[in-house]
């Protein structure tokens, strides 16, 4: 089977639309950003407009709701270019969360369009204190009273900048007997921040992506109707799994984007800076360095473009978006540690971006489910089908 990757007129326009977008936008912004730990709101604005004059704000989302229709190769493309820049600013571009086209009937006008418009912000709530990594075992609960539902319990590691409008909630509604034994059963609600016993407050502060904000949300007897049920009730974790495995390979993109970043950086003071009467790029200690980031990087970017056609295709497996997330944050981790080597202690200076970067990497092996997760994927996949 023959694969062509070759970049369209279209995605190529695309490509160099964003390329200009963050060196203008972005780039200028980031550092005293991350410095101060906290995205100022009217910069947020100003990046948002600025995304929707040039067509870039809800790029991924479906034309017949008001978003860009890129198509999977096309998003990866943009992520890839996005990636190069701060989550914290980046964010502000705007890439709903694609769950959202579970909405049906009232909440597609009061949810999804306006999200899509950048009038709402919303959070995709799923981690616990008691469950990370097991997603299965969350402990807010949902009882159900007549038409209504009575949620309880917490989130935390719940990513975002300013308050959000509303909150995606994966909650237990039950549980099911399976082949398997007791399974919970796990329901999505759409929450207004301002529903009564719903309150947010700010989590501790991160290393990676310092300005980009984790909440912790608090659910005490907090009322919901039936009619807050994005999708079915017991299908939330079909819904989360979706979002979660498509969110994995856009997240592979971006970490290439962002060891492109590092290893340009690296290269261009590698082909400058001199020691011993030559410039550091002749020396094999730096040179094979550089070799090592430039093969690392071309086999992360093959994968993801071969996930993202999986994807497209309808044939990617839940172990191809693990493969593409692993090795592509792993590949990351290494090209930023390898430039900071070649930089040796001016890496480390606040000056350049390269510790932001360095700092910033070291989350991707952690969020949207951790190298070992994905690992675990990996393997029971392949033992599964010796099962078979």
């Amino acid at each position: 089977m023959a694969f062509d990757f070759s970049q369209t007129d279209e995605q190529r326009m695309l490509v160099e639309t964003v390329r200009q977008f963050i060196e203008k936008e972005i780039f200028p912004y980031e550092r005293e950003v991350d410095r101060a730990g906290e995205m100022p709101m009217d910069l947020a604005k100003q990046i948002k407009s600025r995304a929707k004059e040039v067509g870039l704000y809800a790029a991924n989302m479906p034309e017949e709701v008001g978003g860009g229709g890129l198509d999977v190769m096309s998003q990866m493309l943009m992520e890839r270019e996005l990636g190069k820049c701060n989550w914290a600013l980046q964010k502000f571009v705007g890439r709903p969360s694609a769950i959202l086209m579970a909405c049906r009937d009232e909440q597609i006008e009061k949810y999804l369009l306006p999200t899509v418009r950048g009038e709402k912000m919303e959070v995709f709530a799923l981690t616990e204190p008691g469950a990370g990594s097991d997603a299965m075992s969350i402990s807010t609960r949902a009882e159900a009273d007549g038409d209504d539902y009575v949620l309880n319990g917490g989130k935390h590691f719940i990513s975002g900048i300013g308050l959000p409008d509303f909150a995606i909630v994966f909650t237990v509604t039950g549980v099911d007997e399976t082949k398997r034994g007791p399974r919970k059963r796990v329901t999505a609600f759409l929450v207004d921040r301002d529903t009564p016993g719903f309150s947010i407050r700010r989590g501790p502060r991160c290393v990676s992506y310092r300005a980009y904000d984790n909440y912790e949300l608090f659910f005490d007897n907090v009322r919901l109707n039936k009619r807050q049920i994005l999708g079915e009730e017991g299908k939330g974790f079909v819904l989360a799994n979706q979002w979660l495995t498509g969110g994995r390979v856009m997240v592979a993109a971006n970490c290439c984007g962002k060891a492109e970043r590092a290893m340009e950086l690296a290269t261009d003071w590698a082909a400058t800076r001199k020691q011993f009467g030559q410039t550091i790029g002749k020396f094999q200690g730096t040179s094979f360095k550089l070799a090592d980031m430039a093969t690392e990087l071309r086999a992360a970017d093959a994968l993801v473009a071969y996930t993202c056609w999986k994807l497209e295709q309808g044939t990617m497996t839940d172990a191809d978006a693990a493969m593409a997330k692993l090795f592509a944050s792993e590949m990351l981790g290494r090209v930023t540690d390898q430039a900071i080597q070649i930089f040796g202690g001016m890496g480390l200076m606040d000056e350049l971006p390269l510790e932001m970067m360095w700092r910033d990497a070291r989350i991707e092996r952690i969020w949207e489910g951790t190298s070992e997760i994905q690992r675990h994927i990996i393997s029971r996949d392949m033992l599964r089908a010796k099962e078979q």
